[in-house]
């Protein structure tokens, strides 16, 4: 389909969605949270894609939400129904939210963090599974200084990634941190030289199209994200029953050959 404020491309197993509005800093707007859904939801459900990266267009990741629409924002807009989808009962209901969805979809998500990350940005940053950023990239939860709360599960998935004293420091302040620091709490995986960022992204994100089970990482995911509601037997429970299932998968049975044969694997995600 054609897309207004994002970009959309799938090459070598990976799906690249781009937040495309760069003369604006890829504000966050209506359409292009219409379109980063579209665009989740269409690479989740292709079966040549096995990963996903996640980007902004030119000097920015997302700095936040448009302004322009921000102060036109209807107080109902939160609860409206065109955000919503149709209930899943046989999933968790926490990952079914306005943009909790992303750790539901059972491919990893890498978000490239090219530049600023603020609200509504970071947001989208922090429901990735990793996250890899440029060096003098800047962020901000940016919330309290604009009158706001920290939306959107933010309260619960922050403290998650850097900790309860770290994650109520930065929402009560919403001041500016940049890479460095944000990767010393835990909220960025690596940090790169900006001319360096693409190409390691990308080197990641090949071998584990290349190199890893389809079907693995996707029982991963859904294992890592179910942990915060178990305990550690309910855990070991699923960990039992997903292990039972794996060794009669045909991913095991080629993880298993190519190791022996000292070749590439050919896994199929079955």
């Amino acid at each position: 389909m054609a897309y207004e404020h994002i970009k959309y491309a799938v090459e070598d197993k990976i799906a690249r969605i781009t937040l495309n509005r760069p003369e604006r800093m890829n504000a966050w707007t209506a359409t292009m949270e219409r379109e980063v859904r579209l665009a989740m939801e269409s690479a989740a459900g292709d079966d040549d894609v096995r990963a996903i990266l996640l980007t902004g267009e030119g000097r920015a990741f997302c700095a936040g939400a448009d302004m322009e629409e921000l102060a036109e924002l209807d107080p109902n807009d939160i609860r409206a129904e065109e955000w919503m989808r149709p209930f899943d009962m046989n999933r968790r209901p926490d990952w079914q939210t306005r943009y909790s969805f992303y750790p539901a979809i059972e491919k990893p998500i890498v978000a490239m963090l090219n530049g600023a990350a603020a609200g509504i940005g970071l947001v989208h940053a922090l429901y990735c599974d990793i996250r890899f950023s440029a060096d003098n990239a800047a962020f901000s939860t940016s919330f309290a200084r604009r009158g706001l709360i920290a939306e959107h599960g933010l309260s619960w998935m922050l403290p998650l990634l850097v900790g309860h004293v770290n994650a109520l420091e930065l929402l009560l302040s919403a001041r500016k941190f940049h890479a460095p620091e944000a990767y010393r709490m835990g909220l960025v995986n690596r940090i790169y030289p900006p001319e360096e960022l693409e190409e390691a992204t990308m080197a990641y994100l090949r071998d584990l199209v290349d190199m890893v089970s389809p079907r693995a990482m996707g029982v991963i995911k859904r294992q890592q994200y179910e942990v915060p509601f178990q305990t550690l037997a309910e855990a070991t429970i699923t960990a039992n029953h997903e292990m039972a299932l794996s060794v009669q998968s045909e991913d095991f049975k080629e993880g298993v050959a190519h190791f022996i044969e000292k070749r590439a694997p050919r896994f199929t995600g079955r």
